[in-house]
């Protein structure tokens, strides 16, 4: 079982003797091959690629904005635009609905079910958001186009929510529109599960949802789940895909201080406001320290950036090389990579204040956790940064719940989960378990064969997505929609989470030929 795994490219595991970056073959369905070809060529055409502009131009219009720190639903009136975003869906894909049943979780998650003949096979499960970023009004002024236009100017579609995550969305209901049409019935069940506030993270929509699934389904129940996440570009002069199979931990550290007040004219020596500053310094001060491990994530896509890259420095490539059996080689190789930010801030367990409050003082620091770290040894460096001030200004420090000293009467330092949604980082899922499926995209969406024309390599964001509540469900899980950022000039005009978000179309056709393919392969092999 595990050699047929490893070769279908679904299955197997990357172990220390392999770590030289191995491929699989390009897996093309064999069992669907002429649905297949006809739903290669049917993506191809200027009729279906017209309708697929409308399909998420549509879908763009309705302003489904998630905002921070909102009610409940059925309090707060905001979320009733997740409703009209359902009553577009339901007129765009009219098959969709007649033959999937559909629950709603929380009034505004969608679960879709497309029911398999064989019950005896794990389902797989597709995920996106509904939701997207707000658009300020104070910065409307600065779009190219109206941010809920879903304009179409020849190239891209243009609009919040074109690109994150509407386009996976859409791309994921057009493909199974299009199987329903051609009369496919799935052998494998294929689950499809839409929060609706992943931008402000996913309490009320995927929590739910996930909730939702594993009374339905059960524990590990799902042989896969694909969500939004990592793409491919080129990078060292080779194509690399970058599914996200792992994501970081999650802490956000709320800061509480009092101390007795007073008139401005006779001051104590240190106000509230002045020991959470210094506390925020000394944060600030002592990032936690920072090492490329071979257990990390960004260890292993340079192996493959030297492995199939072909402009990678000689001095790098050396050092990676080497960096499997020598410590001074790791350290060569760590030099190197952690002077890119991205890499940086991948590696390490992040650090930044962005909320802070006046009156009762306090602060929120929020941690992006590393994949080797824990949300324990974060809380306990937190707890020892800052002893020291707080023996400093006398003050009674307690950490989640622990009296760490005592200090003067009405003189207080509390440390707590601000939001209750701390987050262990996730486990990591073996990389071969999608290779084949997207080397056979890429491939056909260009009409090449080969089995080098793009290497796949684990990825990780440097954020987290609605999986965060799905870890339960499946052992192999993915962040990646198969989205084209060929070279920085495209990553840089894509605008996501800012003004001018849009997408190529010509990216958003290759989506729907991704999904097209991971839907007829996983449901003819053995996963």
């Amino acid at each position: 079982m595990y050699a047929l795994r490893k070769a279908c490219g679904f299955g197997g595991t990357v172990d220390e003797a392999a770590a030289f970056c191995p491929q699989v073959e390009a897996l093309y369905p064999e069992k669907n091959s002429a649905l297949w070809s006809d739903m290669g060529t049917m993506i191809g055409t200027d009729a279906f690629r017209t309708q697929a502009i409308n399909w998420l131009s549509g879908a763009v219009q309705v302003p489904s904005e998630s905002f921070d720190e909102m009610d409940p639903v059925g309090v707060d009136p905001r979320w009733e635009t997740m409703g009209l975003f359902h009553d577009y869906l339901l007129g765009a894909f009219p098959l969709v609905h007649e033959t999937l049943s559909l629950t709603k979780v929380n009034t505004y998650g969608l679960l879709y079910e497309w029911t398999g003949s064989d019950a005896s096979l794990k389902p797989g499960l597709l995920a996106a958001h509904q939701d997207v970023v707000p658009v300020h009004p104070n910065t409307v002024n600065e779009w190219t186009h109206p941010p809920f236009s879903g304009y179409y100017d020849g190239e891209r579609i243009w609009g919040r929510g074109s690109s994150d995550d509407k386009s996976g969305l859409i791309g994921i209901m057009i493909t199974i529109e299009n199987l329903i049409a051609k009369g496919f019935k799935p052998t494998r069940t294929i689950v499809m599960a839409f929060g609706f506030d992943e931008e402000t993270s996913g309490l009320q929509g995927a929590a739910r949802l996930g909730d939702a699934m594993l009374e339905i389904y059960g524990a590990d129940a799902f042989a896969f789940i694909v969500d939004e996440g990592g793409g491919f570009t080129e990078s060292y002069g080779g194509v690399f895909a970058t599914p996200g199979v792992a994501e970081k931990g999650y802490l956000d550290l709320r800061v509480d201080v009092a101390a007795p007040g007073g008139h401005s004219s006779v001051p104590p020596a240190h106000t509230s406001i002045g020991i959470i500053s210094a506390l925020l310094t000394e944060i600030e001060k002592n990032p936690p320290a920072v090492h490329l491990s071979r257990d990390d994530i960004i260890y292993s896509m340079f192996q493959c950036f030297a492995t199939h890259g072909t402009t990678v420095p000689k001095k790098l490539k050396h050092a990676i090389k080497g960096s499997l059996s020598s410590d001074k080689a790791l350290r060569v190789m760590e030099k190197f990579v952690l002077q890119e930010p991205v890499y940086y801030s991948t590696i390490t367990t992040t650090q930044a204040i962005d909320l802070i409050n006046g009156g009762q003082v306090s602060a929120v620091v929020n941690h992006r956790i590393s994949i080797l770290s824990s949300v324990e040894e974060t809380i306990a460096r937190d707890t020892k940064t800052f002893k020291k001030l707080a023996k400093e200004f006398n003050l009674t420090y307690t950490s989640f719940g622990e009296t760490i000293s005592e200090g003067a009467p009405g003189k207080t330092l509390t440390l707590s989960d601000a939001f209750g949604n701390a987050l262990v980082p996730a486990p990591r899922t073996p990389i071969s378990v999608l290779s084949g499926t997207i080397k056979a995209t890429y491939n056909s969406h260009r009409a090449i064969e080969g089995d080098d024309n793009i290497a796949v390599s684990p990825g990780m964001s440097t954020g987290n997505t609605d999986t965060r509540y799905y870890w339960k469900l499946s052992r192999h899980i993915f962040r990646y929609n198969h989205k084209n950022s060929y070279g920085p000039t495209k990553r840089a005009l894509s605008g996501v989470h800012t003004v001018n978000e849009n997408i190529e179309v010509e990216a958003f056709i290759e989506m729907i030929r991704f999904f097209s393919t991971l839907v007829l392969n996983a449901d003819e092999i053995e996963l």
